[in-house]
């Protein structure tokens, strides 16, 4: 066994902690708060004999409410309903908090934004949440957008400091860490990509050694034998029109580096749209744990188009309000959630809208127009979807529905756009 085999199954088997099951080479991180989503995500582990990693982002879910309004409790609670719906084990779930940090604040002071972070650590803690991403990374009012190591690491060990003590207040099993300083932003970038600097050896080892001495003069030093990993940038990214592939041969240097990183392995961040080739050899370079959000969304908004072109086909209702009109005229009416992330004239506004693989009409799905559309699209259909329409307008799925490996009916073949999108992701990391 290699270093980077032996580091990784020392990591997931902290990750795993009381769960007996076999090890897998890797885990697929699902960074979503759709139910659709989630339940594709824990179906799929069902059928692979997986654990299910499910993480809230500090956008999502916070003390606050956050985007979908539900604290770190009420996510618990919606997750743990859809796996008893399903049938899946709630212990076969690992709960994960992602980018927790200033970031929901950062136009506040940065004292401001820590002490809101903090609260946020502890109750993504006391709620339960075993795997806490640390992301101190970017600057708040006044600051620069990028932090230097030794303040992302200060920040970082105050709220592993929270972390600590929130699980011995709750009588929580302590959480496991990721730790990181050179941190791809929440949700993709907002920029048209070239190639992606690649995070360098040295950079990774020092990210690790300022925040051990962080964390000792924090008094926790105990907590970093509990960092299982590093975020680091092996050269993956995407925007709202192109996706930056992995090259394995330009982190080479950065892969060998984990040599030198006893009981870690790297997270890799942004892997959304990444070919099935691409995610297998990030995890052969100890990117073990591979977080995907957008692109899973993304996957079923094709899949919702498609079923609301194919009921414009069945009861003609071409021209009249349907899904695609309803949610054009919500993002027009609180464009607070794509506006400053889109540009361009009008006409690109509107295909970014729709269509950006950064997939923020994502944050509109949870409002309650966006719902009853989706309910109203379902509703429109009395039975079966004939197969030459799925071949039509949801092409990827035809051959499932042909060999009956997916009913024809608008919610099945969401649900399976959506596994589509996530095989890759359990592929590339279940045990060779």
């Amino acid at each position: 066994m290699s270093a980077i085999d032996d580091n990784r199954e020392v990591a997931l088997q902290k990750l795993f902690g009381v769960r007996h099951l076999p090890l897998p080479r890797g885990i697929t991180s699902v960074c979503s708060a759709h139910p659709l989503v989630i339940e594709a995500a824990l179906r799929r582990a069902a059928a692979e004999d997986q654990v299910a990693l499910i993480e809230a982002t500090c956008n999502q879910v916070n003390q606050e409410g956050g985007y979908t309004g539900m604290k770190p409790s009420d996510f618990r609670r919606f997750i743990e309903g859809i796996a008893a719906d399903i049938g899946f084990p709630v212990e076969r779930i690992i709960l994960g908090g992602d980018h927790l940090g200033p970031n929901p604040w950062r136009k506040l002071p940065a004292e401001d934004a820590m002490v809101r972070a903090e609260a946020m650590v502890a109750a993504y803690v006391e709620a339960g949440f075993e795997k806490i991403h640390l992301d101190t990374s970017m600057g708040c009012a006044g600051e620069p957008l990028a932090l230097e190591d030794e303040l992302t690491s200060a920040r970082a060990a105050r709220l592993a400091k929270t972390a600590e003590d929130a699980a011995l207040r709750s009588g929580r099993r302590p959480p496991v860490y990721i730790i990181g300083t050179e941190v791809p932003p929440p949700g993709g970038a907002t920029h048209q990509l070239d190639e992606i600097e690649v995070t360098r050896a040295d950079a990774a080892m020092k990210t690790l050694a300022v925040h051990r001495a962080a964390f000792t003069r924090a008094g926790v030093a105990s907590a970093m034998e509990r960092v299982i990993g590093i975020v680091v940038q092996p050269g993956v990214e995407f925007g709202n029109a192109n996706v930056a592939l992995y090259k394995p041969d330009r982190a080479h240097e950065l892969i060998a580096a984990l040599e030198e990183m006893p009981g870690l392995l790297f997270e890799a961040h942004s892997t959304d749209y990444q070919p099935a080739a691409a995610l297998s050899a990030l995890v052969d370079g100890g990117f073990a744990i591979l977080k995907v959000g957008p692109g899973l969304t993304f996957a079923l908004r094709e899949a919702l188009y498609g079923v609301d072109a194919i009921a414009d086909v069945i009861d003609r209702r071409a021209g009249e309000a349907n899904l695609v009109t309803t949610m054009e005229a919500l993002m027009v009416e609180q464009p607070a959630s794509w506006a400053g992330h889109y540009s361009g004239g009008a006409d690109e506004e509107l295909l970014q809208r729709h269509f950006s693989y950064s997939d923020r009409i994502r944050y509109y799905w949870p409002d309650a127009k966006a719902s009853a559309a989706v309910d109203d699209l379902f509703g429109r259909f009395t039975g079966d979807i004939p197969e030459t329409l799925i071949s039509q307008y949801l092409g990827r799925l035809h051959a499932d529905a042909v060999e009956k490996r997916v009913a024809p009916r608008p919610r099945d073949l969401c649900l399976a756009a959506i596994d589509a999108a996530l095989a890759p992701y359990f592929d590339a990391t279940t045990a060779r």
